[in-house]
This record gives structure tokens, C-alpha cells and sequence, in this order.
């Protein structure tokens, strides 16, 4: 029996589907933790979380079970054991479990218990249910391994305590959401460690993956509720924590305590990284957008830039008739406090041929937002050219308020292949762009000092698609708009319970209208990070076709 542990939690990213190399990070991360008894890994490291129904093809099972036996051949040379996510296969069931590696083969195996079916989780489509785990014994020591979701119901933590557990480790693959880091300290684990009387290291990978991104943050309580370790945010780690058995059971030394990420920072890290790793992984050379002189597409120009650098971003102004010259120099200087590349491609050519190529189709037509469409889309089709002819992907620029009410256009500006705003609502986008303003996040590799021209920042948002357009001539101003649509998106409220809370009605009928009716072209638009608890897509699943309104 042993009195001391050293337990290395290695805070990683990982690349989904890509068991070899995530099985050479993992045996780094060991090489790095060679002092330690023990490192864990975060929930699937092994095959890269959420998989997905990628976790349906035989081959992927396989190949995973290939290289776990390789890992734990690998712990028969001096260093930790390894506590690793994978897949598992049992009685014909598919399983998310976890595997104790040490000394040259595999200890011990459990299954997680609690599948989450809720939100972006559907894990029980995929996933067979495993028993209540019991603790596996290691060095002497009764260590209980609840697998994330197992964490979230008090039923698995009491029933590892009961069976004699001393200690809990808990591999997690937990999606950012905002203030979901409070949550999992003081709303979940204090609260396990508190009733079962145990410590408790909580695991969290780290990085993007497609439309969820994972914020690490991994920390250690121990049974008295106290914070322990605290792991920094958005930063892979590897960090060894010591502990201790006392006369009241073991606790883990007081080690590291970092401070998290605050508002709106978290949200701008959680752009960066998703941005970061969609692009990285899917090997694209780097981001081409169109910079407006408005504020979507001047943040969106500082996310690709912190999280690619400016040599990676291509900006393009295409501008029309009806664009200002305040547009055309607020792109510019806007570029240029980024660093990036600025091109200017007049569209006006195209929208006079387009005018010429249609006028006998139109004849008697006054013109509409047809014509307004035409320019976005125009504009659509020179950006793809660019992408298609240098290969940078196409980063859309619409933020949440938006992509609500369908102010967009399907084929137009919704083209594209990635959207770091697509969970943001406007008033999020002014609080980001004026933070980034006075700060340059930790993650970044963009410049220090404003990058967004203060002109941007203060002048009425447009489209700049017609004459004196403007924002709130087609909507309420977004300080009122925001607040409806996080009534009706966020918290699925109804248009009377709206109206109880002081906003007016026929506003209210009328956004609810727009909200529904622009289901199709959401449908339709690429992917992009999410931040809240109601995405479009993954969390908030519509149907596009149905005829209820609230009033």
C-alpha cells in the first residue's frame, strides 16, 4: 500500500479519427510525465471526441483496439500507467470506456454508465449503457473512474464510494459553453466530492472540433469541496498533481490555480481555437473573406487573424455603387492594424451585366431586394472564385441576430465554409470587438493594440445594399431585438410570456414570423462554433416546414 501518488493529467487536444497520431501525442505526453505513477488522458482520446457515426465503421473499432494494445505494450518500459479513452466492444455492445494500461497490457476496463442524450450529446444512439463501475485497484490504491456524463448524476460517484473508492478520476470530453466552467466546479464536482466524501480530478480535453470547442480547464477538488488545481483554459497542459494519504482519506497537494478565462474573453478564445483547428485539420492554407468596413466581417478578420496569423487571412473589399467611401477606408485601415492582405475587386461590372442579362425578364418589375440579393451573391461568387483558384476556405460573416430573422442571403453572403459568428448575437459581436480592442488574447497570434477602427464600432450597422440603407430600417434596433430573440432561441418563450416582460407585441408576432420562416436557409448555412446552449443545428433541431406561431 502506498501513501503517496503522483497522477499527471494530460489536458490535450486530439484529432478525431486520427488514432495514431493521437496514440503518438499520448505517448509523448507519458515520456513528459515519466516521474509519475500514473496519467490520464481525456474521455476517447484515442479515436478523438465526439466521434461521431464515424464510431460506427467497423474498421475505425478495429484499428482502435490495434493501438491501445500498442500503448499498453509501451508500459512495460519505466514511466506511468495510463488511464485511456476508447472504444470498446463487448457482448456484440459498443461501449465508452476507459482503460487502465500498465505494465505491459491492459489492467482493467470500464464502461461509462450515464449517456447524455440532450443538446449536441446523442450518445445513446451510438453507445450501449455500461454497468455501475466499480473502483480499479492500482498500486493499492481504489481509484473510481466516472466518465464524464457519470459526474452529472450523483448515482455513480455513491456507488463507486460505496464499493470502497478513494479517489475519483473523471476523463471528460466537455464542449465549451458559456459559464459552463462555474458550473462544473460548483455545480457538479464539489458536489460529487462533497457527498462522497472523495477527491476528485476532472479531465477536460482541449481544442476544436467542426462545430463544438472544448476550453480544458481541468482542476482537482478535494472531498471537503476545496479547489485543489485549477488548469488553465484554451492551453494544452501536462501537469503532474501529488497526493496524499491522510488519516481522513486521501487529498491532492494544493498545486497550480489558474485564473479562467472572464466574459467576453472566453467567447473570443472559443472563436480562435474552433477557427484554429477546423481550418488546421482540414488542411486548408489559410482564409479568405470579404471585409466590408462593418463590424461582422472586421472581428471575423481579427479571429482568422489571432488564429492563423495575418499571413494566412485575405481580405477582400468588392465594392458597389452604393458603398461609402467611410466603408472603403474603414476596410482598409482595418487591414491594415491586422496585418493582412486587403484586395479591392469592384463588383459593379458584374451587377450592370447582371442588370443587362436580366432586364428583358424584368421589364416592369420595380426594382427590390432582388437586386440587393444580386450584389450579395455576386460578391458570393467572387469570394468562392478566389477560394477555388488559391485554395484558402471561405469564412462567412453573419452573426446570430441575423442568421434569426434570415437578414442574410442564401447563396450569397451565407456562402462560404465556416462561420465564427454563427452563435453570436450582435451585441455579442460589439462586446468582443471591443475587448479585442484593448487586449490581445493569450491564444493569439494576431498584433498587440485596437485592430478594429473606432468609426466601425460607432456607425449604424448596414448592408450597404441600397441608398441610406441601414440595419433598423428592416429591424428593431438590436438592443431590442437581442433580448426577443433570447426569449424565443435561448429560452424557447412564448410571444404573451415575451409580452409580459415589457416588449411590445406586434414587434414580438413579427420576429417570431421571421424566425421561423428563415429555418431553410439555416439549414443551409456552413458550420460555425458554439458558445451558448442553443445553437442552430446541433442543439435547436426545427423543422423547416410547420405551420405553429405561438400567437
Amino acid at each position: 500500500m502506498v501513501d503517496t501518488l503522483k497522477i499527471t493529467l494530460a489536458q490535450m487536444n486530439q484529432s478525431v479519427g486520427d488514432l495514431a497520431g493521437n496514440a503518438a501525442a499520448m505517448l509523448a505526453a507519458r515520456e513528459r510525465a515519466r516521474g509519475s505513477d500514473l496519467i490520464v488522458f481525456p474521455e476517447l482520446n484515442l479515436i478523438g471526441y465526439p466521434p461521431e457515426d464515424l464510431i460506427l465503421k467497423p474498421a475505425l473499432i478495429e484499428r482502435a483496439a490495434a493501438e491501445l494494445q500498442k500503448l499498453a505494450a509501451a508500459t512495460a518500459s519505466d514511466g506511468p500507467a495510463m488511464l485511456v479513452g476508447s472504444v470498446f466492444v463487448q457482448d456484440g455492445a459498443l461501449h465508452n470506456g476507459v482503460a487502465l494500461l500498465d505494465q505491459g497490457k491492459v489492467a482493467a476496463i470500464r464502461f461509462k454508465h450515464e449517456l447524455p442524450n440532450y443538446g449536441t450529446f446523442d450518445e445513446v444512439r451510438l453507445f450501449q449503457p455500461g454497468p455501475l463501475p466499480e473502483p480499479i485497484v492500482f498500486r493499492g490504491v481504489m481509484i473510481g473512474v466516472p466518465i464524464c456524463e457519470d459526474i452529472w448524476h450523483p448515482d455513480v460517484c455513491r456507488h463507486l464510494a460505496e464499493f470502497g473508492a478513494e479517489i475519483l478520476i473523471c476523463p471528460n470530453g466537455s464542449p465549451y459553453e458559456i459559464d459552463k466552467d462555474t458550473l462544473r466546479i460548483d455545480g457538479v464536482a464539489k458536489l460529487r466530492a462533497v457527498d462522497t466524501k472523495l477527491p476528485l480530478a476532472y479531465l477536460n480535453r482541449v481544442g476544436g472540433q467542426d462545430e463544438l470547442v472544448f476550453d480544458g480547464a481541468s482542476f482537482v477538488v478535494n472531498g471537503d469541496g476545496g479547489l485543489a488545481v485549477q488548469l488553465r483554459d484554451w492551453d494544452e497542459q501536462i501537469v503532474e498533481t501529488q497526493w496524499t494519504r491522510t488519516a481522513q482519506g486521501w487529498r491532492c497537494d494544493r498545486g497550480e490555480v489558474a485564473e479562467l478565462a472572464d466574459h467576453p474573453e472566453d467567447i473570443y478564445c472559443a472563436m480562435v481555437m474552433a477557427l484554429r483547428d477546423y481550418v488546421d485539420r482540414n488542411r486548408f492554407p489559410g482564409v479568405v473573406l470579404g471585409l466590408s468596413g462593418g463590424i461582422d466581417s472586421a472581428i471575423c478578420a481579427a479571429i482568422a487573424v489571432d488564429a492563423l496569423g495575418p499571413e494566412r487571412v485575405w481580405c477582400v473589399m468588392m465594392p458597389s455603387q452604393f458603398t461609402s467611401q467611410a466603408s472603403l477606408d474603414d476596410a482598409a485601415e482595418c487591414a491594415r492594424l491586422l496585418g493582412c492582405r486587403h484586395d479591392t475587386i469592384p463588383i459593379q461590372p458584374a451587377v450592370a451585366a447582371f442588370g443587362a442579362m436580366l432586364a428583358e425578364s424584368f421589364a416592369g418589375k420595380q426594382a427590390d431586394t432582388t437586386e440587393e440579393n444580386i450584389q450579395s451573391r455576386i460578391r458570393g461568387v467572387t469570394l468562392m472564385a478566389l477560394s477555388n483558384k488559391f485554395g484558402p476556405m471561405l469564412l462567412t460573416t453573419g452573426n446570430k441576430s441575423e442568421m434569426s430573422v434570415g437578414y442574410a442571403t442564401i447563396y450569397g453572403d451565407m456562402a462560404g465554409g465556416y462561420n465564427p459568428l454563427k452563435d453570436a448575437y450582435k451585441l455579442t459581436v460589439f462586446a468582443i470587438s471591443r475587448w479585442r480592442n484593448h487586449h490581445c488574447p493569450r491564444i493569439g497570434l494576431g498584433p498587440e493594440g485596437p485592430v478594429i477602427p473606432d468609426n466601425i464600432l460607432t456607425k449604424p450597422p448596414s448592408a450597404e445594399l441600397r441608398h441610406d440603407q441601414k440595419d433598423e430600417d428592416s429591424l428593431p434596433p438590436y438592443e431590442v431585438l437581442d433580448p426577443i430573440l433570447l426569449g424565443l432561441v435561448e429560452h424557447e418563450k412564448s410571444v404573451d410570456q415575451l409580452a409580459q416582460d415589457g416588449f411590445d407585441r406586434d414587434i414580438l408576432i413579427r420576429i417570431e414570423h421571421l424566425l421561423h420562416l428563415a429555418e431553410y436557409k439555416r439549414r443551409q448555412a456552413p458550420p460555425g462554433v458554439k458558445l451558448g446552449n442553443r445553437n442552430f443545428g446541433r442543439d435547436r433541431r426545427y423543422p423547416i416546414t410547420h405551420a405553429f406561431r405561438s400567437a
